[in-house]
């Protein structure tokens, strides 16, 4: 009876053994570090986080724990400003400048995985001279010149027996997740930013146009004060008087048109266009958008899940976690399975079998570590996560105080109007007898421009309190964190399935 012998040396049979050795420990083993997930001892966690916003609790209905839709703006029923942000949305050079780090990171995530992939390379060349003659053992001689050629391919594949690779591609994942967010957090700054400078050229129109009309009521008085002088029923005191309030009341446009117009280069700018080419047609606008409705807030937790800065500070402080892993490895050799093969020689004995050769087996390498070094690499890598960690505490909180301050101020001012508007409708009523009685010459005219003034400040002031509750509006719904929702091409990431529990 016969047995078949392998054509395999003893040192070949132990390289196939040891690379097989290497490959089963490598399947069998934990990546180093610690495993990633959301602290016990998060913010993000706390129960007081997820409940309903306190400042919602207001005497009469403002709010509701409906979600907040994705396109909030469509909210205000403007077909103009839904024109806006959509254009804004498309050529804002704040989300081009997100989107283009967020394909870096990406293009680097690609790079890191290509790490668990096998290399290959290739060399190779021809050449024409000849050796020496002592290093073929013959002193004195020239060897012939001739033709040469060489050739040669390897194949490498790194085994993760210590899971650096694996924790290295969760950090590079969980930075494009970040990226992803900080892009998404973008979305949500431009939305807001570009609803805020409508309004304000809204805000601006409304009390441009509340100042042009007490300026025009300024000019007829002043012109029934002129009348009244020239019939002797007044003096010049009084029609210096009624002039003066006019030219105060006049000084007040330019600064409303400046700000109107700087509204509107701003708007154009957040458009992405020069600030020449802004909408003309916005710069007639009076009205500033306002939703009349109960405005959906939801609560403390869906606001953590849905504002992209949370995720964005979650997703770091996954990043870190996984680096930890990435520098303890450091402490442990490794593996690197190979097969190489060439062929070198003369070009006439091209083909040949003995101008070939070839290897395979594993590659152990271990720089034995100076510990103290990667120690400190790894106390870097920790300390780095309790940043983040930090960093991600700050976030939640942050949200929710944004969020309570933008609803009490809603609120807040929302009393203000109401007690501004009263004053403006007393102020009116009283403005008005008094122009009656001083035309009747029943009263001095100091008296009817008291009055004349006190109706201009409360017309002010209640047009200052309506642009101000457009803007608390749109605070909110930049609190609230939406917006990106409707971002194209948006990829799910880890960090939306975040649940505080």
């Amino acid at each position: 009876m016969t047995h078949a012998t392998l054509p395999f040396t003893r040192s070949a049979r132990l390289t196939l053994s040891l690379g097989a050795l290497a490959l089963l420990a490598a399947c069998g083993t934990t990546p180093v570090g610690p495993n990633y997930k959301v602290p016990d001892n998060a913010l993000v966690q706390a129960p007081s986080a997820q409940a309903p916003f306190l400042s919602s609790a207001t005497p009469r209905q403002l709010y509701s724990a409906e979600a907040l839709p994705p396109r909030w703006w469509h909210l205000y029923d403007d077909p103009v400003l839904d024109r806006l942000v959509d254009q804004a949305l498309a050529h804002n050079t704040d989300l081009r400048q997100a989107a283009a780090n967020l394909e870096r990171v990406q293009a680097l995530q690609a790079e890191v995985d290509d790490s668990q992939r096998p290399h290959l390379s290739v060399n190779g060349g021809p050449g024409y001279g000849h050796v020496s003659g002592l290093s073929m053992l013959k002193p004195g001689t020239v060897p012939r010149t001739q033709g040469t050629y060489s050739a040669g391919l390897s194949l490498s594949y790194q085994i993760d027996a210590t899971g650096q690779i694996r924790r290295a591609i969760e950090a590079a994942q969980a930075s494009t997740d970040a990226a992803q967010a900080a892009l998404e957090m973008a979305r949500v700054h431009v939305v807001a930013s570009t609803a805020r400078a409508y309004a304000g050229v809204c805000a601006s129109g409304l009390r441009l146009q509340t100042a042009e009309t007490s300026v025009r009521l300024q000019q007829e008085a002043l012109q029934i004060t002129e009348r009244l002088q020239g019939a002797g029923r007044v003096g010049v005191i009084d029609t210096a008087r009624a002039r003066g309030q006019l030219e105060q009341l006049q000084a007040s446009l330019p600064t409303l048109k400046a700000q109107r117009q700087s509204e509107l280069f701003q708007l154009a700018t957040l458009m992405g266009t020069p600030p020449r080419d802004f909408p003309a047609d916005v710069a007639t606008c009076t009205t500033p958008p306002r939703v009349g409705s109960v405005l959906p807030v939801g609560d403390g937790a869906a606001l953590l899940k849905r504002r992209p800065d949370v995720r964005q500070a979650e997703r770091e402080l996954a990043a870190a976690t996984a680096r930890i892993g990435v520098a303890t490895a450091d402490l442990y050799p490794k593996i690197t399975l190979g097969l190489s093969a060439g062929t070198a020689g003369p070009l006439s004995d091209f083909g040949r079998k003995d101008t070939t050769s070839w290897s395979l087996g594993p590659l152990i390498s271990w720089s034995i570590p100076d510990t103290g070094a990667v120690q400190a690499r790894i106390d870097q890598a920790q300390a780095s996560n309790r940043g983040a960690l930090a960093h991600f505490d700050g976030a939640v909180l942050t949200a929710l105080r944004e969020t309570e301050t933008a609803l009490d101020a809603y609120a807040r001012e929302l009393d203000r109007r109401a007690s501004l508007q009263a004053a403006r409708d007393a102020s009116a009523t009283v403005a008005e007898q008094a122009r009656r009685l001083y035309r009747g010459g029943k009263t001095g005219y100091l008296d009817a421009l008291d009055a004349e003034r006190a109706l201009a400040a409360s017309e002010a002031a209640l047009a200052a309190s309506q642009a101000q509750l457009a803007d608390d509006q749109i605070n909110l719904f930049l609190a609230l964190g939406g917006g990106w929702e409707a971002a194209p091409e948006r990829t799910a990431s880890p960090a939306s399935r975040i649940v505080a529990r």
